[in-house]
């Protein structure tokens, strides 16, 4: 393959590359996210059954949804270095066998301690895979491509709700008759066994990088190689990050860190304790009111993935600020909607606006590093940032059993979550505008927002 020669694609010819690779990448690495989720979010649909079992307390459960997340935070940088040396297709792969053999395992606990202890080994087990896929996609999407690129990876997450709760409501239902053990356990190893056979098709049918591809003529590889290394290298030119040490020690970093942090952190509680509180709110579900309220549960999701779809069409003309904080905004004010109703209904409509803003804020959210990271730094930054907001995968959940113990009423745990959103609002409104600026610009002077919003829309 003759690296040197120039190959031009007309408008046509470029849109169905584009959507040829989005179609060989993202359905791999998408499934792999919407089982992580399920995953994740497993122990809400079984909280009542399983803390009866175990005799666990609403705070308890709380507590072992949250230590998943210490291990994950404790190794995200580290696995999205190892992704960049050992590549995508193994380190992927082997982060999704290793958490599906742990999940299955889990099935078998007897006690809380037993839980606690297989919920930080699955945070070990499952780190950087988030981090990991977000590199991964960078390596294929230019800036141009990105923004849709992310959307239609993010939606997995309200996708695995969909998927996971009627999976979860089936084996609540039938996993004893099936497999002659408990439905919560059940669930646990029916979702360890997928995991690990996805695990699998992932390595056997992931490409690496565009140059790997079999499935990409000649002529595409060097179009799709030559406009990711022109970008890298203008990126470079106008100031971008490129080492790992100065992404982990910037301050613009460490600020996004924590506005992601503030946009996710309602995400897992929300998760986790849904079906309960709809459950707590209905008078109507009768004795089938575990499987009733998982399925309830889904609603919000559903409503998220066309709210992300829709916005995505307007965020592509609009700065990255922008296209983040109005979807928190709603994610915020959702929540304090949720308070002031006794209704089930009008609690899942107010639910649904709270998710749908949050989902459809986070792809928006990661237009922001990528304007000023690239190579190592962006290995890095992007695992940084992820890790730290999945400190709210600990702390939210935690926070929200306990202040339902103590209170008997999910209201000023919605309020908490609520206000965290805002602050992270505030946060992307001042630093997120600042480092938009000079990314958009790469000249160092600040700009004011409608500037951002149309540069943002020529680049992006």
């Amino acid at each position: 393959m003759n690296e040197g020669r120039t190959i031009v694609l007309d408008e046509d010819a470029e849109r169905r590359l584009w959507r040829k690779i989005a179609f060989r990448i993202i359905p791999l690495v998408g499934i792999a996210y919407v089982i992580s989720y399920i995953d994740r979010a497993n122990l809400g649909y079984i909280a009542k059954p399983m803390s009866a079992d175990l005799g666990m307390t609403t705070a308890q459960l709380g507590f072992a949804a949250g230590l998943f997340f210490l291990g994950y935070v404790l190794v995200e940088v580290p696995s999205n270095m190892m992704l960049r040396r050992f590549g995508a297709r193994i380190w992927i792969s082997r982060i999704i066998i290793s958490w599906g053999m742990v999940t299955a395992v889990t099935g078998a606990v007897q006690s809380a301690t037993q839980l606690y202890i297989a919920r930080v080994i699955l945070g070990f087990a499952e780190a950087g895979l988030a981090a990991g896929i977000l590199l991964f996609l960078t390596f294929w999407f230019p800036k141009k491509q990105r923004a849709w690129a992310m959307s239609a990876f993010f939606l997995c997450i309200p996708l695995s709700s969909i998927i996971g709760a009627p999976i979860a409501a089936a084996l609540l239902q039938w996993g004893q008759a099936l497999l002659g053990i408990a439905g919560w356990r059940s669930l646990f190893v029916v979702e360890g066994v997928l995991t690990i056979m996805v695990g699998v098709i992932i390595l056997m049918f992931l490409p690496e990088k565009p140059s790997k591809a079999k499935w990409l003529t000649a002529d595409e590889k060097i179009y799709v190689n030559k406009i990711l290394s022109e970008e890298a290298a203008e990126q470079v030119s106008h100031g971008a990050m490129t080492g790992m040490r100065q992404a982990l020690t910037n301050g613009r970093t460490w600020a996004l860190a924590v506005a992601f942090f503030a946009i996710v952190f309602g995400l897992y509680p929300i998760a986790f304790f849904l079906p309960t509180m709809i459950e707590n709110l209905s008078s109507s579900i009768g004795s089938a009111a575990n499987v009733s309220s998982v399925l309830l549960a889904a609603i919000p999701s559903v409503a998220a993935i066309v709210v992300m779809v829709l916005w995505s069409r307007v965020a592509v003309r609009r700065s990255a600020v922008f296209s983040t904080t109005v979807p928190m905004a709603f994610g915020a004010l959702g929540l304090v909607g949720a308070t002031f109703t006794q209704n089930g209904a009008l609690f899942i409509i107010a639910v649904c606006v709270s998710i749908s803003g949050i989902y459809t804020a986070m792809p928006q959210f990661w237009r922001i590093p990528a304007l000023s990271m690239t190579g190592a730094a962006a290995a890095a930054g992007i695992a940084l940032i992820n890790s730290v907001s999945n400190l709210s995968g600990f702390i939210g959940p935690y926070v929200t059993g306990a202040i339902e113990t103590a209170t008997g009423s999910y209201t000023y745990a919605l309020l908490t979550i609520a206000a965290v959103i805002v602050v992270g609002l505030i946060i992307l409104l001042t630093v997120g505008r600042r480092a938009e600026a000079l990314g958009v610009r790469g000249d160092g002077i600040a700009v004011n927002s409608g500037d951002v919003a149309t540069d943002s829309a020529d680049k992006l």
